[in-house]
């Protein structure tokens, strides 16, 4: 069957482009035979739909009768009709009721809250983002004050529990003051079971934190959103007037500029329901709210981990340090949103700032240097060893050595050195001698052996030439008489 626009279409690649009926067949995928009909047809003409006849037609007066009289389910009315001879399907009935009888919309009643009465919390998600070299999932906290609708937004990569705490204790220091009461959804961060009829079963970490703040949980049924409809809008808000169309280019810039559009655009602006600005209420709420405690609460998420043979500690994939020598100890991990603490036997022993990149590994440039200094002497114990075989003297000029504070594991070192060059026995021999000449020290071991390396070797026999000529030498007296010159001067 050929609608309006693809018979337009037709008639205009035939009457504008002069293409034929197969040429247009082949362009738009239509039968030849369709094609040939639409352009021999003058205007365009709608088939007429033909109804069939209905076996539920005989019944649907009564039907509608018993809709109207009382909500009976589409199972009861199909019961009733098999009773007085309908032979159709359960199918054919329920869709004849669900179309005289349209879905009602439930209604809901507008919740009225005093000014610092109560505040809604929710997350949202919006997608992922840059974080380093990395890309994480971004959500978002949003707090609002039911009075005053004052608006609280922080942005994380993560929604572990030491964020579920440190993004409402910002929230109450951005307000200024902490709500009578908090309203929350049934994530296992706030609420660990949920059974109808019963009270709310609370995360005991949540609990202890509503206490230090000094305010009341209350839950809302399972799938009954409708119950903190604030929040719940503020979110799709955060989603369509901040973050729609934004560009993102790394985490680091996101809650800046969410800090900026909450304080030129959405704590500013005239709400819908309350035709007033949320600052300006919020200076009528505050009053009300309950005053920040004088430290803050301790928000550190405790775990018990083990530290690798190369000492370092995984969390989220990513390497942190600790000393070398507590490579694997049972440590106490303290996880912040910005920084990790580390403890062995209730003693901090190591801190990082917290990285939300991947595969990246931490080192404290402390840490490893405990572990060097122990390689370090064992190559230094074998260095004195090695010197101490090398002759009787050794132990003797190693004392000396030790005497004349002198760094002797510097010079052992320097002659053990020599040693590779000229050799042990020639090392020995330079010490024996060094000895006698008290000449303690590693220049001095050189100096003995570069002085025998220069050592030229004995004459050998003199052999005089067999030619006669030169065996017929004469040599004249020496004049003594310069002597007797001196003397008599």
């Amino acid at each position: 069957m050929i609608d309006y626009d693809s018979f337009a279409r037709i008639r205009h690649l035939h009457d504008q482009k002069g293409l034929t009926a197969t040429q247009i067949a082949r362009e738009l995928g239509h039968d030849e035979r369709t094609v040939k009909r639409c352009l021999a047809a003058k205007q365009f003409q709608p088939r007429k739909s033909v109804r069939r006849p209905s076996i539920l037609d005989a019944f649907k007066a009564t039907v509608v009768k018993m809709v109207e009289s009382y909500p009976y389910s589409a199972q009861q009315v199909y019961q009733r009709l098999k009773e007085e001879g309908f032979t159709g399907c359960y199918t054919l009935v329920k869709k004849f009721v669900r179309k005289v009888r349209p879905k009602r919309e439930k209604a809901y009643l507008t919740l009225a809250f005093a000014p610092g009465e109560c505040a809604q919390v929710d997350w949202g998600s919006y997608g992922s983002i840059r974080v380093g070299e990395t890309t994480r999932r971004l959500s978002f906290f949003v707090m609002v004050l039911c009075y005053s609708r004052q608006m609280y937004v922080e942005f994380t990569v993560s929604q572990t529990m030491e964020h579920f705490l440190g993004c409402p204790q910002n929230a109450f220091r951005a307000f200024g003051g902490i709500p009578s009461r908090i309203m929350v959804d049934n994530l296992k961060s706030a609420v660990l079971k949920r059974t109808l009829g019963e009270a709310p079963v609370f995360n005991p970490r949540y609990a202890e934190f509503a206490a230090y703040h000094g305010f009341s949980i209350s839950a809302c049924g399972v799938a009954k959103g409708n119950e903190k409809g604030r929040v719940e809008n503020a979110v799709g808000y955060v989603k369509k007037n901040f973050l729609a169309g934004a560009e993102l280019p790394d985490f680091v810039a996101i809650n800046p500029a969410a800090q900026l559009w909450l304080d030129t655009v959405a704590n500013v602006r005239i709400h819908g329901e309350t035709r007033n600005r949320p600052t300006d209420m919020l200076s009528q709420e505050l009053p009300h709210l309950q005053p920040l405690p004088l430290h803050s609460y301790d928000i550190g998420n405790v775990a018990f981990v083990r530290a690798s043979p190369l000492f370092r500690i995984v969390l989220d994939s990513n390497r942190y340090s600790v000393p070398a020598r507590l490579a694997g100890q049972r440590l106490t991990m303290k996880a912040y949103p910005d920084r990790l603490c580390f403890y062995y036997e209730e003693r901090l022993i190591a801190r990082h700032s917290r990285s939300y990149e991947r595969n990246r590994d931490f080192e404290d440039p402390d840490h490893p240097k405990e572990l060097i200094a122990q390689r370090k002497n064992a190559r230094d114990q074998k260095i004195i060893q090695r010197f101490l075989s090398l002759s009787h003297c050794s132990l003797d000029y190693y004392r000396e050595l030790d005497k004349r504070h002198l760094n002797a594991r510097h010079h052992l070192r320097k002659i053990m050195a020599l040693a590779e060059i000229y050799g042990d026995e020639a090392v020995a021999s330079a010490i024996a001698d060094a000895m006698k000449l008290h000449a303690i020290g590693s220049d001095y071991i050189a100096n003995i052996l570069e002085s025998r390396a220069r050592t030229l070797p004995e004459p050998g026999a003199l052999h005089l030439t067999r030619r006669a000529d030169l065996l017929d030498i004469s040599v004249e007296a020496p004049d003594l008489s310069i002597y007797d010159k001196k003397e008599t001067a």
